[in-house]
């Protein structure tokens, strides 16, 4: 019984992990809407928000569905102490080089995860992952495209992106965490393998790319829990603040 109970702490971390992930990635693409370079990436980085926001659905609906809340609410209404997202994606979105280099590292990281758990015990997110996984790898894609061109683009452009690369570096230590229950979400076969094996795999995706523009990988990141046990940073408050607005005017009213 008290295994039973470990699993499904567990696996309900896990799910928070991936949905506030989603969420606060697709939420910070949707504030480049009518600012971004040009119309194209306007309508392209809309696409993208809508996704991701869409896969965070998915996972607060499995949380649903699992008796925890309404998935409005655990969108909407929890605090900044509760959340379960890596630092990385509530940073604020910085230069075009920034944005485009955190969400390449991101759409690098939801890679290795979603295939981590495409065989998943918990058949639901299998399933889910198994579409999901489809939809990023256009993301990759596209953030990956862009991140060469910037490297191509002219002593300027490759030098915000050297910026950006050595600034969000800084920020990885948390992303491949998978919290406080790391061991049990891997002997329960929820996810595949562990945090250093997911953040070894992003690494042999992300070399190749380095090589190829001409860049050095700098250090091995660190490892923390930071974000994934609710240890967050001023932006993901002013985030939450923004983004729950109209929601707190009338919580639980259907939109």
């Amino acid at each position: 019984m008290k295994s039973q109970e470990s699993h499904q702490s567990a696996l309900v971390d896990f799910l928070f992990q991936l949905a506030d992930d989603e969420l606060m990635v697709g939420h910070r693409n949707s504030e480049w809407l009518g600012v971004a370079p040009d119309i194209e990436e306007d309508v392209a980085f809309s696409s993208i928000a809508q996704d991701e926001i869409g896969h965070a659905t998915f996972y607060y609906n499995l949380l649903e569905e699992l008796h925890v809340a309404p998935s409005d609410a655990l969108a909407f209404e929890r605090d900044t102490r509760s959340r379960r997202n890596a630092r990385l994606v509530e940073a604020e979105n910085g230069d075009w080089a920034a944005t485009i280099t955190r969400h390449y590292f991101y759409d690098l990281f939801e890679q290795v995860r979603l295939s981590a758990i495409l065989h998943s015990s918990y058949e639901p997110l299998a399933l889910g992952a198994s579409k999901i996984i489809r939809e990023e790898r256009y993301h990759r894609l596209h953030m990956e495209t862009w991140f060469k061109r910037l490297a191509y683009g002219g002593e300027e452009s490759r030098g915000k992106l050297l910026t950006a690369v050595d600034a969000i570096w800084g920020s990885l230590d948390d992303l491949f965490s998978l919290g406080e229950y790391a061991v049990t979400l891997v002997e329960a076969g929820i996810i595949s393998k562990n945090a250093e094996q997911l953040r070894d795999e992003w690494i042999s995706l992300l070399k190749p790319t380095f090589d190829e523009i001409g860049f050095c990988l700098p250090h091995i990141p660190m490892m923390s829990d930071g974000g994934r046990v609710g240890e967050h940073t001023l932006p993901l408050t002013n985030l939450l603040d923004t983004m729950s607005e109209v929601y707190r005017l009338q919580p639980g009213a259907k939109w």
